[in-house]
């Protein structure tokens, strides 16, 4: 045949195979068997481009073709779209099909639903939200959703994930950017190495064959290993606020000048109320506290989603009228009440979160999702989380402790590291007085101290009313059958940051009777319950984020016609990830002396040492369970 007719031929049959290809997509069992494994969703097809057309604007473009197996995949539609007046959305348009890739459903712009993109917390938002609401009638079924979405500012890039969470797979995805500006795009990819993906150039990747990635306890967050890449323009505009961003301290300084400078001037009773609060204070960490402890007291964290991106704060004055905004309203509030005593500090834009996320440190964008204040001190900084009404000054344990930050300062912005607690200081002291008598039951009174980030763990349960304080030592203590609390007190030592619980409770039938003889269990009131979960084939490294100590004293007081039959030799055990020891002292024939100590260091640990570590967590648990045999002496 001659070329001719072959090329032409070719152009004729392109666009029935491109057809046949997209069809193919649309029926659930051509997905590769491989990507089925364990997953609830499938991303058949993923085609995301960027096209950035000054430094002021850009255009997003996609085509997402998933397939849902069941409930839980139905959050892997992602076929949501935010909108706002810089962002005009003008494609939105959803297509159901069945399993065997017949349509269902047509889904236009004005079909999706309409919402506020905030909660029913936030006072004010100009952020919307359109998404779609579908009720599936069978599954498997697959969506095609197709957008383009018109940005009117480029402070926020999208980044590019192709594997979207767990039990996800992902059968192709491709992510193409084109620059038309004349404005320089910083790009960062992370975790490419151990996945399908092919970097065409620079602006250009597609990965095909991702298997989905399934959680494993005490995994790292998932996006320190699931692959991800990340844009920034170093020039950018916020709401029509232009900004510079070649690293991280000009984008420090750029915030300073547009985002803070005069939000913080302040004036009226607010000043003379704590400038005459700290008169008699001789340094500025009194000063500080005492400052920090008139804000809690005047003001309540209510989100405000409004002015430039929702990233510059409320006015100081309008907050200390109003007596309440959101973190950064309240933080740049607290800043000013600080400068008017004369204590310097600074803004801080962090990640609040459990876990612990930083800002990446190699990468400036406009990163964060909460902000903070810190105080610079020669010793060690202080940092105050400003939407708490009751966290003691200094405490931030549990959601923006041990990770970097960026420090806003009129030089520039600076990546620092936040309060670490380290593993001595995370203490909790378990006392306990035990009466076990003739029937096995026992009644004690139990004193639970703790400190740095079990602080945390346990306060805030005094602000609950009595029944849920029941219900909360009931469930902490849930492996003792029928026990009744009879009181429970509490007492919050902010400035040493000691919380104390005291509980007086009860437990028929505690021991196990058999026969004329008890099994008792010692540890009554700190004992480990449950084993880390074995894997046949563990993929992922773990880490243990916060390390601690737990110590406990019990004395045990034996009913007199009870006698100690045989008690378990001590037990000590020492190596990487902690440390355990128990001991049963006979102080008398009527009372014994049991003490624990359980430490589990911080670290981060390869995936191989993970049946070690596991094999650790059960000999805790074992010996948790130990007993003593008592034997009745009629």
């Amino acid at each position: 045949m001659p070329f001719k007719y072959l090329a032409t031929l070719c152009l004729l049959l392109l666009p029935m195979l491109m057809i046949s290809q997209d069809e193919d997509l649309l029926v659930s069992y051509t997905i590769p068997l491989e990507l089925k494994v364990k997953v609830n969703a499938v991303v058949r097809y993923d085609h995301t481009i960027v096209e950035i057309k000054d430094y002021d604007k850009y255009i997003l473009t996609k085509k997402r073709i998933v397939t849902v197996f069941n409930e839980y995949g139905n959050s892997k539609l992602n076929a949501i779209s935010h909108y706002d007046d810089n962002v005009n959305i003008s494609k939105l348009e959803a297509k159901i099909y069945d399993a065997n890739g017949e349509e269902i459903k047509k889904i236009r712009k004005n079909d999706f639903q309409d919402v506020s993109a905030v909660s029913g917390g936030t006072l004010y938002s100009d952020n919307r939200v359109k998404y779609l609401d579908y009720t599936p009638v069978d599954y498997p079924y697959t969506m095609v959703l197709e957008t383009e979405v018109i940005h009117n500012s480029t402070a926020f890039l999208p980044r590019w994930r192709p594997i979207t969470g767990f039990y996800c797979s992902t059968e192709y995805s491709e992510f193409k950017i084109i620059n038309d500006s004349e404005v320089a795009l910083k790009i960062k990819a992370s975790n490419f190495e151990d996945y399908a993906i092919e970097k065409h150039s620079d602006y250009h990747y597609s990965a095909k064959h991702l298997m989905s990635l399934k959680p494993e306890a005490y995994s790292p967050s998932f996006f320190t290993y699931a692959p991800e890449l990340k844009l920034a323009l170093t020039e950018f505009d916020m709401e029509g606020v232009k900004g510079v961003n070649q690293h991280w301290e000009d984008f420090g300084k750029w915030m300073y000048d547009e985002l803070l400078t005069d939000t913080d001037d302040l004036f009226g009773a607010a000043v003379e109320d704590v400038k005459k609060l700290t008169a008699e204070a001789t340094t500025d960490m009194e000063k500080a506290r005492i400052v920090y402890n008139y804000m809690q007291n005047k003001t309540r964290y209510i989100s405000v989603q409004i002015g430039i991106g929702g990233w510059k704060p409320m006015l100081a004055q309008d907050v200390d009228r109003l007596g309440y905004a959101d973190c950064k309203g309240l933080t740049n509030y607290t800043k000013a009440l600080l400068k008017a005593v004369g204590v310097t500090s600074h803004y801080a834009v962090i990640y609040g979160d459990r876990d612990l996320v930083n800002i990446d440190k190699e990468f400036s964008a406009t990163e964060g999702n909460h902000v903070v204040l810190c105080i610079p001190n020669a010793e060690e900084d202080v940092w105050l989380e400003c939407t708490s009404q009751t966290n003691p000054f200094g405490y931030i344990a549990n959601f923006t402790d041990d990770r970097d930050a960026l420090l806003i300062t009129p030089e520039g912005g600076k990546i620092v590291h936040t309060t670490v607690y380290p593993t001595e200081e995370n203490l909790q002291l378990t006392n306990a007085t035990i009466m076990l008598d003739v029937d096995g039951a026992i009644s004690a009174d139990v004193v639970i101290k703790t400190h740095g980030f079990q602080y945390a763990l346990h306060e805030g349960v005094q602000l609950q009313p009595t029944r849920e304080q029941e219900l909360d030592i009931k469930e902490y203590w849930s492996y003792i059958n029928n026990l009744s609390v009879e009181s429970l007190s509490y007492n919050n030592d902010k400035t040493n940051v000691i919380f104390t619980e005291t509980a007086k409770v009860s437990s028929a039938n505690y021991a196990t009777k058999s026969g004329k003889r008890f099994l008792f269990q010692p540890n009554a009131f700190n004992r480990v319950t449950t084993i880390p979960p074995r894997y046949k084939k563990r993929e992922l490294d773990f880490e243990i984020q916060r390390g601690f100590i737990d110590k406990d004293e019990f004395v045990i007081k034996i009913d007199p016609s009870l006698a100690v039959e045989a008690m378990p030799d001590p037990v000590a055990i020492s190596n990487t990830y902690g440390s355990y020891t128990f001991s049963i002292e006979k102080k008398s024939e009527h009372e014994l002396l049991y003490k624990r100590t359980y430490v589990l260091n911080k670290g981060y640990y390869s995936k191989e040492q993970y049946k070690e570590f596991r094999d650790f967590q059960k000999e805790v648990t074992r010996h948790d369970k130990t007993k003593i045999v008592f034997i009745s002496k009629t």
